[in-house]
């Protein structure tokens, strides 16, 4: 395990504030950049349908709390790491993170199809930040963290998307990081490796590190998190225990099931 921390235990790894974000569902929200600058030229509106995809939404994570969000297809939850991950910028509002951040958020990121498993962690690692001679040195642990010992020289082209997944958690739990961003990406494991998951993310956090934890799997918001909270719409609607917040989330979702019979 490669440990660089950063001594800013006393202060909050993650700190979201007021953020929202806005996309353009339709064709015209992926156009080119021809495209864009002669719309600003015509003045023209793009087409499509807007998407509030947060809306106010702030959030504070300590080091060594795990906090879960949930909510259903389209609540924001995948956006609120993105914004988290610094791969998208909020449209209005802060985001401060402190220390080295790690995140699985989607399946292969940061692997180039035509390297090997090997090749792939090499990369991966560059782009977290770590020394390349570190990185191979955790080699091995890696290799054997995601049950991959006998695939690191085939290219990750052939890997299945649980090995993907496997292979991304692995880099990204021996960066030691102070924040780790997860997604619904561990569901494609099976029961073993999402056990090992766990484990390891208990022994983060009780080295301090800051996760928030995306997850569909209720049972696993409830049993692994500190804290939970409730996304709809873009919008923070319950925060608290993780027991309280799963039963409010299932209440609705009831409630909203009987009324469309």
């Amino acid at each position: 395990m490669i440990d660089q921390r950063d001594g800013t235990a006393s202060q909050p790894a993650i700190e979201v504030g007021n953020c929202s974000k806005r996309f353009v569902r339709g064709a015209a929200a992926y156009g080119s950049l021809r495209d864009t600058l002669s719309r600003l030229v015509r003045r023209e509106r793009a087409a499509g349908e807007p998407i509030q995809a947060l809306d106010d939404v702030s959030l504070v994570v300590e080091p060594g709390e795990i906090v879960g969000v949930i909510g259903d297809n389209g609540a924001g939850k995948s956006t609120l790491l993105k914004v988290v991950a610094r791969i998208t910028p909020p449209d209005t509002g802060r985001v401060t993170v402190r220390g080295r951040l790690s995140s699985l958020i989607e399946i292969g990121a940061g692997f180039h199809p035509e390297l090997t498993g090997r090749e792939s962690v090499l990369l991966h690692g560059s782009i977290l930040g770590l020394r390349r001679r570190d990185v191979r040195g955790g080699m091995g642990a890696i290799a054997a963290f995601a049950g991959l010992e006998g695939a690191m020289d085939t290219p990750v082209k052939f890997f299945s998307t649980g090995m993907y997944a496997r292979l991304g958690f692995a880099v990204a739990v021996h960066a030691d990081p102070r924040v780790l961003l997860v997604d619904e990406v561990l569901s494609v494991g099976d029961l073993a490796f999402r056990e090992a998951c766990y484990e390891r993310i208990r022994q983060l956090q009780a080295l301090g590190t800051a996760i928030l934890f995306v997850s569909h799997d209720l049972p696993a918001i409830e049993g692994l998190c500190d804290r939970a909270l409730l996304l709809a719409s873009g919008r923070v609607t319950d925060e608290g225990p993780p027991n309280a917040v799963v039963a409010a989330y299932r209440a609705a979702t009831a409630a909203r099931m009987a009324k469309s019979r």
